[in-house]
């Protein structure tokens, strides 16, 4: 009787990590459609809306243009588009703010150094979200609702850290702080001087401290 043989084999452990020179899995390539929404956004902030079109979003998301209609039938679509992740990103660095920082005051000079971070950027496209409002608002259709929001949200989040202050005036001096802000990125992408920004961002975190709670 003979005994079956069997192929060498390494005895594997229990638990046995794998190799560190194995290959790792590549991290998954973003949807087609979250692709379209970063492509957009990134397009409309270095040109604006207007000459951005939906064949040159589908160029840079690496999407065919006939797919971009499944996702978004017109060019209006992909804009509301471009508006709501600036919304979901905007609030998502304003909740970081609110739990990295205890005290309003500590929470609105980090919100202005936050801003003052894209000095550089400012410098060539300006603000993201105040350049493509004030596209959005300046467009020949008359008022658009996709204007205000980016706005907005930065006025209601400051006026809420002024109220926690105890600031009865907390309204005005919410409109002061980002139209000063805003001011300032209008400024430093007309000179091209990032430098602006960051002086201005300095001035108005003393500006912050020397308001009584």
């Amino acid at each position: 009787m003979t005994s079956s043989t069997q192929p060498d084999e390494a005895p594997r452990t229990k638990g046995a990590r794998p190799s560190k020179d194995a290959p790792q899995p590549k991290p998954a390539r973003p949807g087609k459609r979250e692709r379209l929404v970063a492509a957009a956004s990134d397009l409309v902030y270095r040109q604006g809306v207007a000459p951005t079109t939906l064949a040159g979003i589908a160029q840079v998301a690496d999407v065919p243009l006939g797919n971009v209609y499944y996702y978004f039938k017109t060019k209006e679509d992909i804009v509301a588009a471009v508006v709501r992740s600036h919304e979901e990103q905007l609030n998502a660095a304003l909740a970081e703010l609110a739990a990295r920082h205890r005290s309003p005051k500590a929470r609105l000079r980090a919100f202005v150094g936050m801003l003052s971070e894209r000095a550089e950027e400012a410098a060539r496209y300006g603000c993201p979200y105040g350049s493509l409002s004030t596209e959005l608002a300046k467009r020949a259709e008359g008022s658009d609702p996709l204007a205000a929001p980016l706005m907005q949200i930065q006025l209601d989040w400051a006026e809420q850290q002024f109220h926690a202050m105890g600031r009865r005036d907390a309204r005005d001096l919410a409109v002061e702080l980002v139209s000063s802000y805003q001011g300032s990125a209008v400024v430093t992408s007309t000179l091209g001087q990032p430098e602006v920004m960051v002086r201005q961002a300095r001035r108005l975190q003393r500006w912050i401290d020397s308001l009584t709670d």
